[in-house]
């Protein structure tokens, strides 16, 4: 799986998921870092395959309206620790190995081992 996560995800996140072998990249890295535009970064990883990894509602609407991105890893946690998103994360990502060969997903992540798949 590769992954790309938006701007709010730490980069602890980033480091842990390459650690477990997955291609990761952080929005702050491409095209214009920080200021990207929502449209780019769904762009980039439908062109590139990624699954986005995201708290910000605007994807969210996105993917209901359009299916863009096309594959999105929705977090509505609020504000907790990165070890505790680490854990969560880690807790996902076999039901995502099960997602990933979907055209698209929506996996909205809402406690420890508690998601929605649309």
């Amino acid at each position: 799986m590769r992954f790309l996560c938006d701007v709010h995800i730490s980069f602890k996140l980033v480091k842990f998921l390459r650690e477990k072998g997955f291609e990761t990249i952080h929005v702050n890295n491409i095209l214009n870092g920080f200021r990207s535009k929502d449209s780019e970064i769904s762009e980039y990883c439908d062109d590139f395959d990624f699954i986005l990894i995201s708290k910000d509602s605007d994807f969210r609407h996105s993917y209901l309206l359009k299916k863009v991105p096309k594959k999105l890893l929705w977090i509505t946690l609020g504000n907790i620790s990165n070890k505790d998103l680490i854990e969560v994360i880690n807790n996902c990502l076999k039901p995502l190995e099960n997602l990933e060969s979907r055209p698209n997903f929506m996996m909205e992540i809402r406690g420890t081992s508690n998601y929605l798949v649309y």
